[in-house]
């Protein structure tokens, strides 16, 4: 009865050998077909081992694993996509449309960047597909999920899977125990042409374009639709990684294609910008012979080191841009030039439009920008027109054609009133603006409601611009502080609502109470304060009460702030009608938590760090709040007024800064010592956000 026993551990051993070495044989010739575009066998033969495969896991169902080739099809259809918080965000480019503005770009660099520091650039085309970032744990495939807005995603790992040239485990000798990949999934152009034919044969809806068929194949509830959707996939950066060190992106390039990533063959690395322009420009005269749709290429600074120097700018980063020059263009007649009103009071000028398609998406309506636009360009209603969409970018009117006047097209010139409330229109001829002069105007008030509302300010679900709106119109809210004395009993007589929609809303406003200090300053809307500088801001003063006595010299101090800010946050403070609202907001109970969480000592108190790398437990954002509930001050820059310099995993130059100034490098474990600990770690943390990435 033993030897029975051992001669069933033997087979059991041959099968699961004899499985592994299957897989590893598809998973090689999967790489060459299609990666490397150069298959070893015929296609029947790859299937043979499939079958073999499939026939072996059906006998033996406990060596099925979620990384063998047989599972990449078919699946459990979802219920819906769980959504998923990006440690790193994946953030959006800035644009540029010619070589100038690519020149411009350069210069902003080296404003920052001084001469000394020589610079090299990678150019990677940008296929117009899906942005998805994929997440490896011990070498095997263990997340995937959408870009979303760029801090939160959507979970589509199910789906993923099915796109064979993805990896659902990576070379053993070569896969660092974490590693997140972000690369674009896309439809080649023969495989999207066939898709519409299918989807016409069997008369259901075509795909208006590759990248609208690549996200909507991504985001099929049912994986089995995605797996006929012939899609594939190029990875194109490291978020971020554990047991792996690459210094720049062009390394990080070269690492994926050994890890078995698929990487763009045409992606090259310059050493001076003429030669980028040069290239960019001769790829972008070829581009439609791709086998890709793509609108463009990106431009990078190669170094990392470099990369985290230049930072970001709102949401893109200072050291990426986009270079497109073969712009989306349409004919089609403006039939009237329409007057928007934003929460500050602008006026702006928009065309009202006969629909037309653009790139594959209907446009009736495109920006005017200014009166000066106009008027330089001659723009006149009834006039027929060029269309112009690039991407992503807000459609706009590039110019008229008088020659197709028939003469009785009027010219256009801002209103003296406002469009909606007829209050008098100022001009500011110094930015060229025009302004309604009424605070309380329906129009501002809406605006206002719906920013403060907005998921990155005070984030209160159900509450957009059409139900700002109606409470707005019906005398509800005359501004964002009514918004905490609204009840269940008069929202529910509403249109839109009835009592479950209006306890939830009430439910959701009462919830807004909890959000940090930089998203209330973001919130409040004040001219020229986004969400970065809010969170200097809040970085700076702890509470409303303290930054609304501050004064243009005070927020000036603050590093990387200017004169236009530092005068629009005073300005805010000063006005009447905004008093009153912050009142409100008070006695709501909107400011009571900011006050008493204000840092009043600790063991940081009086020291100033700086943060560079990557931390071995926290993210930059966690090590931010540590040091600031425990007195200490967070800076972007390495002066001599810096204290300590926190050292993480790749740091950037400001490590050979603080070497050349002579000032202490810490780690993690020193920082997480200095406040107590582990206990303190806990306490400080907050919503992960590391190193930013493209």
């Amino acid at each position: 009865m033993g030897g029975d026993a051992n001669i069933g551990n033997f087979i059991d051993d041959s099968v699961a050998l004899r499985v592994e070495k299957l897989r590893q044989e598809i998973e090689r010739h999967a790489y060459r077909y299609y990666v490397l575009d150069d298959p070893e066998v015929s296609d029947e033969e790859y299937d043979r081992l499939m079958v073999d495969l499939r026939a072996l896991e059906e006998k033996y169902p406990e060596l099925v694993t979620p990384d063998s080739p047989t599972q990449r099809v078919g699946g459990k259809a979802l219920d819906k996509f769980e959504k998923i918080v990006h440690q790193v965000p994946m953030l959006s480019l800035d644009n540029a449309f010619s070589p100038e503005e690519i020149w411009a770009w350069y210069g902003r660099i080296r404003r920052i960047v001084p001469e000394s520091i020589a610079l090299r650039y990678v150019v990677e085309p940008k296929i117009d597909g899906l942005a998805i970032t994929l997440i490896y744990q011990d070498g095997k495939l263990v997340r995937a999920a959408t870009r979303g807005d760029g801090y939160v995603g959507e979970d589509v790992t199910t789906n993923v899977r099915t796109i064979p040239a993805v990896p659902l485990r990576l070379p053993a000798d070569l896969a660092p125990s974490f590693i997140e990949v972000r690369g674009e999934v896309f439809i080649p152009v023969d495989k999207f042409r066939q898709l519409n034919e299918e989807q016409a044969s069997r008369g259901e809806k075509q795909f208006a374009n590759p990248r609208n068929a690549a996200a909507g194949s991504v985001r099929q509830l049912d994986p089995r639709v995605t797996a006929g959707r012939k899609l594939t996939f190029h990875a194109y950066s490291i978020a971020q990684s554990r047991g792996i060190s690459v210094g720049s992106q062009w390394e990080a390039l070269d690492l994926l294609k050994r890890l078995r990533f698929p990487t763009n063959p045409e992606n090259r690395l310059f050493e001076r910008l003429e030669d980028v322009v040069d290239y960019a420009q001769s790829w972008m005269a070829r581009k439609e012979q791709l086998p890709y749709q793509a609108d463009g290429v990106v431009i990078k600074v190669d170094s990392f080191a470099v990369q985290e120097e230049l930072g970001t700018v709102g949401k893109a980063p200072r050291w990426a841009i986009a270079f497109k020059t073969s712009l989306q263009e349409a004919q089609t007649r403006l039939i009237e030039i329409a007057v928007s009103v934003g929460r500050l009071g602008t006026l702006t000028p928009y065309a009202v439009l006969e629909p037309v398609r653009v790139g594959g998406v209907t446009i009736s309506q495109a920006t005017l920008h200014n009166q000066g636009y106009i008027k330089d360009r001659d723009i006149r209603a009834g006039d027929v027109v060029v269309v112009r969409r690039a991407g992503d970018v807000i459609p706009q009117v590039v110019c008229s054609l008088p020659e197709l006047r028939v003469g009785s097209e009027p010219e256009f010139s801002m209103p003296s009133t406002c469009p909606i409330c007829r209050s008098p229109v100022y001009h500011d001829e110094e930015d060229a603006a025009y302004y309604c002069v009424n605070a309380a105007c329906r129009a501002q008030v809406v605006k206002r409601v719906e920013h403060f509302a907005s998921r990155e300010a005070m984030d209160i679900p159900g509450l957009g611009e059409k139900v700002a709106e109606v409470l707005v119109s019906k005398g509800l809210i005359e501004d964002v502080g009514d918004l905490y004395r609204l009840q269940v009993g008069s929202l529910a007589e509403l249109d839109r609502f009835g009592p479950k929609s209006a306890s939830n809303l009430v439910n959701a406003i009462a919830r807004s109470k909890g959000r940090p200090l930089d998203r209330i300053i973001y919130a409040l809307g004040i001219r020229h304060v986004g969400a970065m500088v809010a969170g200097m801001l809040a970085q700076r003063y702890p509470s409303i009460e303290e930054l609304s006595k501050a004064r243009v010299p005070d927020i000036l101090a603050i590093h990387g702030l200017g004169e236009s800010i530092a005068t629009s946050v005073v300005e805010f403070f000063q006005l009447e009608r905004n008093r009153m609202v912050l009142r409100k907001l008070e006695e709501a109970g909107v400011f009571a938590s900011r006050a008493a969480n204000k840092p009043e000592g600790g063991s940081l108190k009086g020291l100033k760090f700086v943060i560079t790398g990557t931390l071995p437990s926290m993210s930059r954002h966690e090590a931010f709040e540590l040091i600031r509930q425990n007195g200490g001050e967070v800076r972007e820059s390495v002066t001599r007024e810096t204290s300590y310099v926190v050292v993480g995993e790749n740091p950037g130059s400001k490590v050979a800064r603080a070497r050349q100034l002579g000032l202490p490098l810490i780690g993690e474990a020193d920082l997480l010592s200095m406040v107590g600990g582990e206990q303190q770690k806990k306490e400080g943390a907050a919503t992960p956000r590391p190193r930013e990435s493209v």
